[in-house]
């Protein structure tokens, strides 16, 4: 009888390792975490249901958050960031 190949595994997500770059992604259920090097943004939601599957969500957000803290502590942090919003300047209408 001949073998059937096991299907493989899918891959391992990335490190997500706060505040190191401006391109790792970490998805926890619908919640996105998007890495930067001045900030983190978190988008979508996220069900913390009564269940097993609650339970798993809620602990790999609780490791994601308890690495941002511990990011954030160990460094000699400015007040504030500057923001980095863009000026936008009048472009003419290439149309007109």
């Amino acid at each position: 009888m001949p073998e059937v190949p096991l299907p493989e595994a899918p891959p391992a997500e990335p490190e997500f390792r706060p505040f190191a770059d401006d391109a790792a992604v970490r998805t926890i259920g619908t919640l996105t975490l998007e890495n930067g090097t001045t900030r983190i943004a978190l988008h979508g939601s996220l069900d913390l249901t009564r269940d097993r599957e609650g339970l798993a969500r809620a602990r790999a957000l609780r490791a994601a958050l308890d690495g941002i803290v511990a990011a954030l502590e160990a460094e000699d942090l400015p007040e504030v960031v500057a923001d980095e919003t863009r000026t936008v300047g009048r472009v003419e209408n290439p149309f007109a």
